[in-house]
């Protein structure tokens, strides 16, 4: 049974009006109005990223044999590792990390699968994916300068995110199954710093000295396999109290350092002058040693310009 029209035309007139209140012509319109997909997309802010500020390296006081390691380990990434034995408080961590405004720079691929000249060099067009192969005939840079970055690997670090693993995303995505890269295959060309690497467990310690002794490693999931350049300089460091390293990890370190505290009550004095410093205001301390930071950065990037013309005398050999 249907309800009866009013007689009055004004409510007639109201009653019409009421009927076509509202905007939704059909049934999907007001439910997308309900669901919200009407509403415009909400502007997300792009949050902060936290500038590095990272400790001078020139400002660290004392410990000349750590300090001379790391920059040969700049300056010749051949010296095969360098491994930092001390305990805590002796600026093993600030002194890597401090590395970065030294940080020279190299060439880098710019292909995603890390097509480098000298791959055709070496093996021909054939050696580089299609991409690299025509830029190259057309005489296009495959690579650009960028800056040697440092990598830290996480103590929780898994052995798939060290050496990589299956693409989930490419697989579900695109159907197809693709090699992920890991943190081996990101360090190439960079320094690859380990905090406590004798908490590492024996499998990732073992794949990361195998990358590092051969430059190359293969990762092999299944049918798919692929391979990847990590010719990376390792640093590492410890803490005897928490626990030994293997010998043959040990073997496998150009350089250990052992790393002491400072003795002399004037220099203990001094570094706790300039880490107040730092951290009452870290870009005035930055500031003071600019100048010095820029100079040991151009007297590194010579140095290893001229590390291939550096000859060994016999007398030196012997």
């Amino acid at each position: 049974m249907t309800n009866p029209l009013p007689d009055n035309p004004a409510e007639e007139d109201a009653v019409a009006k009421e009927r076509v209140a509202h905007p939704f012509r059909t049934l999907r319109e007001l439910i997308d109005h309900v669901s919200g997909k009407s509403l415009p997309p909400i502007e997300i802010e792009e949050g902060g990223k936290a500038e590095s500020l990272p400790f001078p390296f020139l400002a660290i006081v004392g410990q000349k044999e750590m300090k001379l390691a790391l920059l040969l380990g700049l300056i010749n990434p051949n010296v095969g590792g360098i491994l930092l034995i001390g305990p805590r408080g002796t600026a093993k961590t600030t002194a890597v990390r401090s590395l970065l405004d030294l940080l020279p720079s190299v060439e880098r691929s710019l292909c995603y699968y890390g097509c480098l000249p000298e791959d055709v060099e070496s093996g021909g067009l054939d050696a580089v994916c299609p991409d690299c192969a025509s830029k190259y005939a057309e005489g296009i840079p495959l690579t650009a300068p960028d800056r040697v970055r440092l990598i830290e690997l996480p103590l929780n670090a898994r052995i798939e995110d060290v050496v990589g693993g299956i693409d989930e995303r490419a697989a579900v995505t695109n159907e197809r199954l693709r090699v992920r890269r890991g943190i081996l295959a990101q360090s190439d060309k960079n320094l690859l710093y380990i905090d406590e690497i004798n908490l590492l467990s024996d499998d990732i310690v073992d794949a990361i000295l195998d990358a590092a002794a051969a430059g190359t490693y293969t990762v092999r999931r299944g049918p798919v396999s692929a391979t990847y350049r990590a010719r990376f300089v390792l640093i590492g460091s410890m803490n005897p109290e928490e626990g030994r390293l293997r010998p043959q990890i040990l073997d496998r370190f150009g350089l250990r350092i052992i790393v002491k505290g400072l003795e002399n009550p004037e220099e203990r004095l001094e570094a706790y002058r300039r880490v107040q410093l730092y951290l009452s205001s870290p870009r005035s301390m930055i500031g003071q040693y600019s100048e010095e930071m820029f100079a040991a950065a151009t007297e590194i990037k010579s140095a290893r310009a001229l590390l291939p013309k550096v000859t060994i005398s016999d007398k030196v050999a012997r």
